[in-house]
Order: structure tokens, then C-alpha cells, then sequence
């Protein structure tokens, strides 16, 4: 007997429409059930949910184009991000109160020192010498050192309210500044300045990947793929939840500081942008690595701060969002280096060695400040 053939979309394989739903299982049986299978099971679920945002999110790309493309993926997993940020902090009550600092400074260090960085070692290890656009990447790394700095130094050296945090006037004015610059940010990026953001071509005039010489998925594939997005970032956040206690008792258990439970969330929920990043760097398209790393990170803040802000006379503990001296330090150095990098438009793996270098430190130091 002949099989029947589905008449998918080439831009939509099977695998691709069954791994959501696959993530969306998981998380209903981690929401109905205990126990060690079920954490297996999410975390299962978890891996197919980000393999699935990662394809879904290069169909839209391919379809609206650059920098839309990147846009959507880093703000659809921003979102997302804020509501489980929002719901773990209120849950955790007074001793989440740096919960929002903790993830913006671990969303910051992964993208600036290990997202860059995994891009530019695996480009470098391909192509030798990778190329993209100082317009673009300068402006978007100098709005990021200034909310970095604006939401997170500021803070500590602040008088009107004790310890590091925001008068209630301060955190106002932060949250506005976050939702300016980030306006600003995308505005120039899609509207005023796209061809900045826009990746380069090879020398011939062509475009960098092969895959950009596909035909583009149709108007219904790309819905499908947008609709299909959503729900496997859904999926990445909720099974994330899900998985938080037992990272939190993890984390307890091995006497690490609190802090290492905002480092694991940025983790898990920037993965799908991180696979994206690299798969981008592989095929010398490192301008949309940058565009989802630095527009992540941007989004981080730009989102967070003011949702936090505007939330917070209904917080009955005040947000702690200065650093400590340590974290400054790394978030200093891991801006100089990133001037440094992206100053003069080409980079090889030397500059990605030493980003990653930086990460590792992080990470090395959430666990044993």
C-alpha cells in the first residue's frame, strides 16, 4: 500500500510541527505530575522547544528579513522572559528581591562575553576573518553600556533610598529612560538606519549563506512558523518554571549564592537565541549574531526594568538593582573589551578566546564570589 505524502512546506518540515507540541507535553506533565521522570521529561521537552524556536524563528527571519527577523526572536523570548522573571519574583517574595538584577546582569554577560564570543571562535574557526557593520554594532553597544549603567551601577551610589536600590522617583525615571533608549534602538534599526544592521555581503556582491538565496517561505508558512514561535517559547519558559525549584534546591544544596538562580534562568531562556546566534556565525552571517546578541541583551533591560518599575509599589520589599564591586568590575571589563572587538568592523578568534575567557570567569565567580 502506498504511504500517504504530506504536502508540507519546504520551510516547515515534520519534525518542525511536532517537537512544539512535544514541549507543550512535557510541560503539561510537569504541571500534573512529581518525580524524577518528569523532570527528565521536561527537560526533554525543554531541548525540542528551543531546537523548534530556533527553526521557526529563521522561517520568519527569512520571510520578513533582516533585521525584522532577529527583532522578532529577541523580543518574543524578552517577553517571555519578563513574565517568568515577574512570576518567580513575586512567588519568591522578599528573597527575590535581587531576582531582576541577578538575570539583566546574567542575560548581559552571556550575550556581550558568551554569545559573541561563541560567534566569533566558531565564524573565526570557519572563515578565518569575519566582518560587520561598525554603524550598526557601535551604536547598539554604546545604548547597552548606557541602561547597563543607568539600571545597574547607578543604583549603589545613590543617596535618597538605602543600600543599593532606586527611590521610588528613581525607579520611575529609569524605567522611562529604559523604554526611551530602547524605542530609539529600534527605530533606528527598522526604520531610520536598517541597511546598518543589514549583513554584509561576500566580496562578489552575493549574499553570505546560501540559505539566503532560498526562495522565501510563503505569507501561510510564515504565519505557521510565527504562530509555531510562540508556542515553543511557551514551552522554553513554562518547562523553564518548571525546572526552577529544582535548580533553586540545586543550587542550595551545593552552597552556592542565591544570585546562581538568576544566571540558570538567563541561561535557559536565551538559548534559543544562542543556538540562532551561532547557527548565524557558521554561515558568515556574524552581523545577525550581533544583532541577536547586543539586541537581546538590549531588550533585557529596555523590558524588565520598566515592567519591574511599574509593579513595584505593589512589592511590599524594595528591588535591589545595584551590583556589588565584583560584578562591576566584570561589567566594566566586559564592555571595554567589547569597544575594543567591534570597533574595527573584522574579528578572528582570538577576540572570541578571550569574550569566552570573560564568560567562564563570570560563571566561574556566581558560584565562588
Amino acid at each position: 500500500m502506498r504511504r500517504p505524502h504530506l504536502n508540507l512546506p519546504p520551510a516547515l518540515p515534520l519534525w518542525s510541527l511536532l517537537l512544539p507540541g512535544l514541549g507543550l507535553l512535557a510541560l503539561g506533565l510537569a504541571g500534573a505530575f512529581d518525580g524524577a521522570w518528569t523532570l527528565m521529561a521536561a527537560a526533554v521537552g525543554l531541548i525540542a522547544a528551543v531546537l523548534a524556536a530556533v527553526h521557526h524563528a529563521e522561517v520568519v527571519a527569512h520571510r520578513v528579513g533582516e533585521p525584522f527577523g532577529t527583532l522578532v526572536l529577541a523580543l518574543a523570548v524578552t517577553v517571555i522572559e519578563v513574565a517568568l522573571v515577574v512570576s518567580l519574583m513575586l512567588a519568591g517574595g522578599a528573597q527575590a528581591a535581587a531576582l531582576p538584577r541577578d538575570t539583566v546582569f546574567a542575560a548581559i554577560m552571556i550575550v556581550t562575553n558568551g554569545v559573541v564570543g561563541l560567534c566569533l571562535l566558531l565564524g573565526g574557526l570557519r572563515h578565518r576573518v569575519v566582518a560587520f557593520r561598525v554603524d550598526g554594532t557601535g551604536p547598539t553597544l554604546a545604548v547597552l553600556l548606557a541602561l547597563s549603567v543607568l539600571t545597574l551601577v547607578l543604583p549603589v551610589y545613590t543617596t535618597s533610598s538605602p543600600g543599593p536600590t532606586f527611590s521610588p522617583a528613581q525607579l520611575a525615571l529609569a524605567g522611562v529612560a529604559s523604554l526611551v533608549l530602547y524605542g530609539a534602538f529600534v527605530f533606528v534599526q527598522t526604520v531610520r538606519h536598517r541597511d546598518y544592521f543589514l549583513p554584509l555581503p561576500d566580496a562578489d556582491g552575493t549574499a553570505p549563506s546560501s540559505s539566503e538565496h532560498a526562495a522565501p517561505p510563503s505569507n501561510a508558512a510564515a504565519l505557521a512558523g510565527l504562530a509555531l514561535l510562540m508556542l515553543s517559547l511557551v514551552a522554553v519558559v513554562g518547562l523553564a518554571k518548571a525546572l526552577a525549584p529544582t535548580l533553586e534546591a540545586g543550587v542550595r544544596a551545593a552552597g552556592a549564592p542565591p544570585g546562581v538562580v538568576g544566571v540558570l534562568v538567563a541561561l535557559l531562556v536565551l538559548a534559543p537565541e544562542t543556538l540562532a546566534a551561532a547557527r548565524a556565525a557558521l554561515h558568515n552571517r556574524l552581523q545577525t549574531s550581533l544583532n541577536l546578541a547586543l539586541g537581546s541583551g538590549l531588550a533585557s533591560i529596555g523590558l524588565t526594568v520598566p515592567v519591574v518599575a511599574a509593579l513595584s509599589p505593589w512589592l511590599p520589599f524594595p528591588l535591589q538593582l545595584g551590583l556589588g564591586g565584583k560584578d562591576i568590575v566584570l561589567l566594566v571589563l566586559s564592555f571595554a573589551v567589547a569597544t575594543l572587538t567591534l570597533a574595527g568592523g573584522r574579528a578572528t578568534v582570538l577576540q572570541g578566546a578571550v569574550h569566552l575567557v570573560l564568560f567562564v570567569v563570570f560563571l566561574f565567580l556566581a558560584v565562588v564570589p
